[in-house]
């Protein structure tokens, strides 16, 4: 099991950055790699990725999620092995600092030495960083979901 952990400073409102990141089907537009998310229930996702060309389909159930704090998950099915939380941390009124920490499990050869190189890390971070460029360029959240778990 690897750990990645990321943040990103965001120039909006805790409650602003926290309701986006509750909009799971609009991952795919700052995931890379990440084609497709369903909202099954207010728990589960159905996740289809491409990386590398080899395409991945998986569950994750949301185990936590606490308005304007936090978002935990893990993996329930498929090919993939991870569980992870991203943190909301309020720096002022209108700036927001976005923690991920990602633990996950290499799946294979080509898996492993990905890992090892530090592919994830940087797609994590890239993740992020798009997420950033993605809600400051909207201002304002697509959505929100309020609900806690």
């Amino acid at each position: 099991m690897s750990t990645v952990e990321e943040s990103v400073e965001v120039a909006v409102p805790v409650t602003t950055a926290y309701n986006q990141w509750t909009q799971f089907e609009e991952f795919p537009r700052f995931m890379e790699g990440v084609e497709r998310i369903e909202q099954r229930t207010p728990t589960l996702t159905h996740w289809v990725a491409k990386v590398d060309g080899v395409t991945r389909e998986f569950d994750a159930r949301i185990s936590e999620q606490i308005p304007d704090e936090r978002v935990a998950w893990a993996t329930v099915g498929g090919d993939v092995h991870q569980a992870g939380v991203v943190t909301f941390h309020r720096l002022d009124d209108r700036h927001t600092k976005v923690m991920l920490q990602l633990d996950h499990e290499p799946h294979g050869v080509a898996d492993t030495v990905a890992d090892k190189l530090g592919v994830v890390r940087r797609q994590a971070k890239g993740d992020l960083k798009r997420f950033k460029a993605y809600i400051e360029a909207r201002g304002m959240e697509s959505g929100s979901w309020r609900g806690e778990v």
